[in-house]
């Protein structure tokens, strides 16, 4: 018999991560950043076919101070990659990156000097979003998959230790230039 069976009907028990990841999770206020056709598909998901505001996400914010989820949908130019970072840092903490499309990803199909060959390279990306372009489910499907991230993210002290040990194991992975056809 437990301290749950004691309690009367309708409280609740939890912790303040929780209380505060479930409140960060549901009210995600995007930055836009559209940079190529991946941008109509985002714009799309806003749209009433998908309605993103079923996910707390009423509109998406053109002003940095105001957004704490930057979706960088599109190729990066490397003049644009400084005015990415001004944004980014301009954004409050905490604040959470998606790239969407390969383009953002990895450069995508371009391959040359005037592309930035993955947006990873300019800030610290939390969900990779492939496809060319991806379709708003897709989009959909990466925002609540960092819903869950979000939600389950430490705070103070536990979130800095949380970091160090995602870093950690980061850095003991096999590099993927070295798998060679292994799966793992």
């Amino acid at each position: 018999m437990g301290i749950e069976e004691k309690l009367p009907s309708g409280v609740l028990l939890t912790t303040v991560e929780g209380v505060a990841g479930y409140m960060r999770k549901a009210s995600f206020w995007p930055a836009t950043f559209g940079l190529a056709c991946c941008a109509i598909e985002m714009m799309t998901s806003g749209g009433p076919k998908y309605d993103l505001a079923r996910f707390g996400m009423e509109v998406f914010r053109a002003s940095p101070r105001q957004a704490d989820l930057m979706i960088v949908a599109g190729r990066v130019s490397q003049k644009m990659a400084p005015v990415l970072r001004q944004i980014y840092d301009q954004m409050p903490d905490p604040k959470w990156v998606l790239a969407m499309g390969v383009c953002a990803s990895s450069g995508g199909m371009f391959n040359n000097y005037a592309i930035v060959q993955g947006v990873d390279h300019v800030v610290p990306v939390d969900m990779y979003l492939p496809g060319c372009p991806p379709r708003p489910e897709m989009l959909i499907d990466a925002i609540l998959k960092l819903h869950d991230q979000v939600q389950s993210a430490k705070l103070g002290a536990n979130r800095i230790a949380q970091i160090e040990t995602l870093e950690t194991e980061a850095l003991a992975a096999i590099p993927t230039s070295a798998m060679r056809g292994q799966l793992r």
